[in-house]
């Protein structure tokens, strides 16, 4: 141990003002002491839109539980953008993101990422986890909500023989349904997976619908004595918060909820929006009007500033921009507020006046 740390001390002292880490990092792009990095291993067409991206992470990972999202990063024209995205793998398995072309960045890792190529990333986080206990289980998701769920299912079912879950998976088409064919080979397998798909373009373009009870009934009978986890689009979300809320679903125990809710937005209340103002970011020497409905973060976007950002959600605080003068707006309880010099989340605030930010 006294040997190396002496080593450590001269390769310190040649590569300085360099440390040995980022010689070591032209060999191999996964030693880093900076920046957590992970290399792609393999890229798997899901659908026409959504791609799974397999990678090896470096030092520093720590291993994600089933239904976490982790920040991805990725160069584009030479800009690193960072988007969350949820971990599709198994516990146990090198980590996987499963990504749909909606958006710049998620178009760009969908239809560019190649097996090779270094992804820059943040540790796992998020509270969408599987329960401590065994428990009877209701999976209930729609569209690309399906990722974080799949990775509980993918953990769970192969691996407990007592596992109890139910999924019912909302998509347009069997072709834009995620994972389709694994879900039903798990499901021939394991007697303890059951799955519900529902299209809604062979449902003659009806929903799946959540404003009342007759769809759980008949896809799920016994779905007020399950725990239930729901992710997918805000309208979908927000009934199902609803409908568990109006129908008091028996699945809680003890402080556990019955209905665990994964968002990929934020929830804003609705006409929180003011007057909105002239956006200045001072370091960029750009500016915009605004509506007071727009989060800086877009604003800021669209008129070609790099902003920081990671989820985009008002989560992890990754945006944060200092406030050189005017107010700005929480889009989530419409408050108003800003001192010079406060950080603010630009995903979730939006202007109330002039506002200059020091980017």
């Amino acid at each position: 141990m006294v040997q190396i740390r002496a080593l450590r001390r001269v390769a310190s002292i040649l590569t300085t003002p360099r440390t040995p880490e980022d010689f070591l990092g032209l060999v191999n792009p996964l030693v880093s002491s900076r920046q957590l990095r992970g290399v792609v291993t393999k890229v798997v067409r899901e659908t026409p839109d959504s791609t799974t991206i397999h990678f090896r992470p470096g030092r520093g990972w720590n291993q994600h539980a089933a239904g976490q999202w982790a920040r991805i990063g990725v160069e584009i024209d030479g800009v690193r953008q960072w988007r969350s995205y949820s971990l599709s793998a198994a516990v146990g398995h090198d980590p996987a993101v499963t990504v749909t072309a909606i958006g710049f960045v998620s178009t760009a890792l969908a239809r560019d990422t190649k097996v090779g190529d270094v992804l820059f990333l943040d540790t796992p986080q998020g509270d969408f986890v599987l329960p401590e206990h065994p428990r009877p289980l209701l999976m209930l998701t729609a569209g690309s909500g399906l990722t974080p769920v799949m990775s509980m299912i993918r953990t769970l079912v192969p691996r407990r023989p007592d596992a109890d879950v139910v999924l019912i998976h909302s998509a347009r088409t069997r072709g834009d349904a995620l994972f389709h064919d694994e879900l039903l080979e798990l499901a021939d397998q394991f007697p303890g997976l059951q799955v519900r798909h529902w299209f809604t373009r062979e449902e003659g373009g009806r929903r799946l619908d959540l404003s009342g009870v007759a769809d759980l009934e008949t896809l799920c009978p016994d779905w007020r004595e399950r725990a239930a986890y729901a992710c997918g689009p805000t309208d979908f979300l927000d009934a199902a918060t609803e409908l568990w809320q109006r129908e008091g679903a028996d699945g809680a125990v003890g402080d556990a909820p019955a209905l665990t809710i994964e968002r990929f937005a934020p929830v804003l209340l609705d006409g929180v929006g003011g007057e909105g103002g002239l956006v200045t970011f001072e370091k960029s020497d750009k500016e915009v009007e605004v509506g007071g409905d727009v989060p800086l973060l877009d604003a800021g976007e669209d008129c070609g500033v790099v902003m920081p950002s990671g989820c985009r959600m008002g989560i992890c605080r990754s945006c944060l921009t200092p406030l050189v003068a005017g107010k700005v707006r929480d889009l989530r309880t419409g408050e108003v507020h800003g001192d010079e010099g406060e950080l603010i989340q630009t995903c979730v605030n939006a202007a109330a006046g002039p506002v200059h930010l020091d980017i």
